[in-house]
């Protein structure tokens, strides 16, 4: 009877998954993913009826005694929660090249020219971080992600939960109000997640500006890109199409043939077909800073190809290419605000050394000395 045990034993051993076969199944079973805690239902009604002009002023003057006055911060219309945000005391860590720092919440606002200082012009696009607060910090050993990594320590890195623009709580359900109670900041209508190291955790409530990051230093910024709907080759891969006369009939806009002929008489994985085009997140990375206005938080960002449209969200993170990686050691784990003077200098503006100023002379004519 033992051994039949063992036998019976090591067979389970060699096949650990049982599947059930489902014939005529027209799709394959998805994983299901954990969400995270704070993926709960955010708004409200359109329309609550319910609440009288009264009550609504109320509302108001309770929302203004708990989280003070309307104010303007940096450009962007938010609220004074400067004796609000709780100021933790914690041991800051020393910076090292394997530390992994967390990024910033931004809207894209435009594009803007620069010139070197040998004349060379370059193509900018403006980013703006938008009031952003550190929401919580979920350690190593509490953090859950959705899909199990790929990595040997599955302990290594943290999540730092980030909030950008303050709204209404009144707008908002009980459940997405509570979300900021620990934090002592208003409630926030964007909120991201960034995977951290353990030495780089910021405490709750701390506002992040963009002396985050230095001019010079490299970036991977992540969007959504603009969504065009189907679309067909041309637009969509740049073909040439056909010629518009001279005998072309129909074909002016095609794809053409999309399969060759004997063994390989079939359409290639991979072959450049009309479909959707746009709506995918991406990610531009190594693209450098070029000068930082810590007034309304705003930062160049090198290129004109940054995904999203105008007035669309992005996330800014620490680049990972190898080569452009921080040399020296950055703001760690961020730029507090009362470190922002001597980061900056007390400048508004701040620039790279290769970019000129404006408010600095172009051309200098020496006068003629007959």
């Amino acid at each position: 009877m033992l051994r039949s045990l063992i036998v019976d034993l090591s067979k389970l051993r060699l096949c650990p998954v049982v599947v059930t076969q489902v014939r005529e199944k027209g799709h394959l079973t998805r994983p299901r993913l954990r969400n995270p805690y704070w993926f709960v239902r955010k708004e409200r009604l359109a329309r609550d009826t319910t609440v009288t002009p009264e009550n609504k002023t109320f509302l108001q003057e309770v929302i203004k005694d708990k989280y003070g006055p309307p104010a303007l911060i940096k450009g962007i219309p938010s609220y004074d929660q400067s004796a609000l945000i709780k100021t933790e005391q914690f041991e800051r860590q020393p910076w090292h090249e394997k530390a992994r720092r967390c990024g910033l919440i931004a809207r894209k606002i435009g594009q803007y020219p620069l010139w070197l200082k040998n004349g060379e012009r370059i193509r900018t696009t403006l980013l703006q971080v938008v009031d952003n607060h550190v929401i919580r910090y979920i350690p190593p050993q509490e953090y859950q992600p959705a899909q199990r990594p790929s990595v040997v320590n599955l302990n290594k890195y943290g999540c730092l939960l980030v909030g950008a623009e303050s709204v209404d709580p009144s707008t908002l359900t009980k459940e997405y109000c509570g979300l900021f109670k620990d934090s002592g900041v208003m409630p926030k209508r964007n909120l991201g997640r960034f995977i951290i190291s353990p030495e780089a955790a910021i405490p709750a409530g701390t506002p992040l500006n963009v002396a985050h990051f230095r001019v010079g230093d490299f970036v991977d910024v992540r969007g959504k890109t603009v969504d065009h709907g189907f679309q067909g080759v041309v637009k969509r891969h740049g073909f040439k199409g056909m010629p518009a006369s001279h005998g072309v009939t129909k074909t002016h806009r095609r794809p053409g043939n999309i399969g060759g002929g004997g063994e390989k008489g079939r359409v290639w994985p991979g072959t450049k077909m009309p479909g959707h085009m746009g709506n995918r997140w991406r990610v531009a990375k190594g693209m450098r800073i070029w000068r930082i206005n810590t007034k309304y938080n705003v930062m160049w960002v090198q290129g004109s190809a940054i995904p999203g449209p105008t007035n669309g969200l992005v996330y800014i993170y620490d680049t990972i290419l190898p080569l452009r990686k921080h040399k020296t050691a950055p703001p760690f784990p961020t730029a507090f605000e009362e470190e922002l003077e001597a980061l900056t200098g007390g400048r508004d503006d701040v620039w790279y050394e290769d970019v000129h100023d404006f408010k600095n002379e172009t051309i200098t004519f020496q006068p003629d000395k007959n």
